[in-house]
């Protein structure tokens, strides 16, 4: 008789994980701040060509939510990361008022629903969660992106929602392809650099760099 031994993975979240996710968020509100003083001269010049072509520049906000998550690898770590590195932007003196607070909420969203959502192996509740490679990473960019996206553009605080439905589809299109290229490209690399450096010891991540990069 054979018996068979499964590993499970635990999602409760440990002290370490509230702090490391902190650290992650806090630093994320502090390239929120930035970014969005970039946006000030980044803008002017692609308004004049195609004002659309800003949503190019929006990944740099959605970081945090997939940085966290690929560091963390416990649900909520995107949300909660994008979370609070929104209201640390504010803190600072955001010049998008409360609505990043909204901005942060439905990014991080977006990004935790694709971790959420890409099973391993069998589609089984269990199995969520279980993914970090790089197509999961960029899909995961996107899809905070996406909703960045929807956010601006129909929400009653969107700063684009006076565009014509194409500019509006051009302009999501455009955080989609940046959430996915800076937001889920850079923070896997990031991922896999830290990894290497040994300071993910205490993660599951702590192999990141040596993990299958496309399954």
């Amino acid at each position: 008789m054979t018996s068979v031994v499964t590993k499970k993975t635990s999602y409760n979240w440990r002290v370490v994980d509230i702090v490391v996710a902190a650290l992650i968020a806090v630093a994320g509100g502090v390239i929120f701040w930035a970014w969005s003083q970039g946006a000030n001269v980044i803008s002017a010049p692609i308004n004049a060509l195609y004002p659309p072509l800003t949503g190019l520049y929006a990944g740099g906000w959605m970081i945090p939510a997939v940085l966290g998550m690929l560091i963390i690898r416990k649900p909520g770590a995107a949300l909660f990361c994008e979370t609070v590195a929104a209201t640390g932007e504010l803190f600072m003196g955001s010049q998008y008022g409360v609505a990043v607070l909204t901005s942060g909420l439905l990014q991080g969203l977006g990004a935790e629903l694709v971790f959420a959502l890409v099973l391993y192996k069998k589609f089984s509740v269990p199995a969520l969660y279980r993914k970090f490679n790089l197509p999961v990473a960029l899909l995961a960019g996107a899809g905070a992106g996406l909703f960045c996206g929807l956010n601006d553009s129909f929400t009653p605080w969107g700063w684009n929602i006076a565009y014509a439905a194409p500019d509006k589809l051009v302009y999501i299109i455009c955080t989609t392809i940046s959430g996915a290229l800076i937001a889920g490209g850079l923070s896997w690399l990031a991922t896999r650099g830290l990894a290497r450096t040994g300071v993910l010891g205490s993660f599951a991540s702590r192999k990141a760099a040596t993990e299958p990069v496309f399954s």
